[in-house]
C-alpha cells in the first residue's frame, strides 16, 4: 500500500516542469545573446544548450525577437533619491549602476546586442526610459520639461562607461577602480541631474 501524507497535511508544492523549461531556455538564451548577440544567435543552439527540442522554444516564446524581450527583462533596482543629500545625488547614482552592471552579465549582453540590432536598441531605450526616468523626475529641478533630456544626458554617461569598460573593454576604463570611476563621472552625473538648464 503506498504511503500517504497524514492527515492535515500538504504534500510540498513541486515545481511545475514548464517552470524549469522556461528558467532553463531564459538562461540559454541570455548566455547566448550575451557571447553572440543577438544576429548570431540561434533558436537551435539555445534549445541544444537548455537541453530541449528547438520547437518548445517557439511554443514557449513565439519567435526569436520575443525570446530576446523575455531574456532581457532587466531591474536596475533603481535607488530613491529623493531622502539623498542633493550634493551627493550623481555620486549615488554613479555607485548604483557600477554595483548593479558588476553582478549581471545580462547587461553587457543587452549593450553588445544593443549597438547592433534595433530589437537591442528598443530594449534599452526602454528600460532606461521605464526605470531611469522616474527617478531623475524625482529630484530634476523642472521635472515635467526636463527629466527625459536629464535622463538621456545620465543615461549617455552610463552606457558610454559601461560600452568602454565591460564591451569594448578599452584598458584604462577596465583599470579604473570604483572610486575612481565615481570620482571621474559623479560630478558630470551631479550636473545633469541639478544643474540649470544651459
Amino acid at each position: 500500500m503506498p504511503d500517504r501524507a497524514p492527515s492535515g497535511t500538504e504534500s510540498p508544492v513541486r515545481p511545475r516542469r514548464s517552470d524549469a523549461t522556461r528558467a532553463a531556455i531564459l538562461t540559454a538564451a541570455r548566455d547566448r545573446f550575451a557571447a553572440e548577440g543577438y544576429e548570431r544567435a540561434t533558436i537551435r543552439a539555445i534549445a541544444r544548450d537548455a537541453g530541449i527540442d528547438p520547437s518548445m522554444v517557439m511554443r514557449y516564446y513565439g519567435n526569436k525577437e520575443g525570446l530576446f524581450v523575455a531574456a532581457t527583462e532587466i531591474d536596475l533596482r533603481m535607488p530613491d533619491l529623493t531622502g539623498v543629500d542633493r550634493a551627493e545625488l550623481g555620486e549615488r547614482l554613479v555607485r548604483h549602476f557600477l554595483d548593479v552592471w558588476e553582478h549581471d552579465e545580462r547587461l553587457t549582453g543587452m549593450v553588445r546586442v544593443a549597438v547592433t540590432m534595433e530589437a537591442g536598441a528598443e530594449r534599452v531605450r526602454s528600460i532606461f526610459r521605464d526605470q531611469l526616468e522616474p527617478v531623475i523626475a524625482a529630484v530634476c529641478p523642472v521635472p515635467d520639461e526636463e527629466a527625459a533630456v536629464r535622463a538621456a544626458l545620465v543615461a549617455s554617461q552610463i552606457l558610454g562607461m559601461a560600452l568602454a569598460r565591460y564591451v569594448v573593454r578599452i584598458p584604462p576604463a577596465v583599470g579604473l577602480g570604483h572610486d575612481e570611476v565615481v570620482a571621474w563621472l559623479a560630478p558630470t552625473v551631479q550636473r545633469y541631474l541639478t544643474a540649470e538648464r544651459p
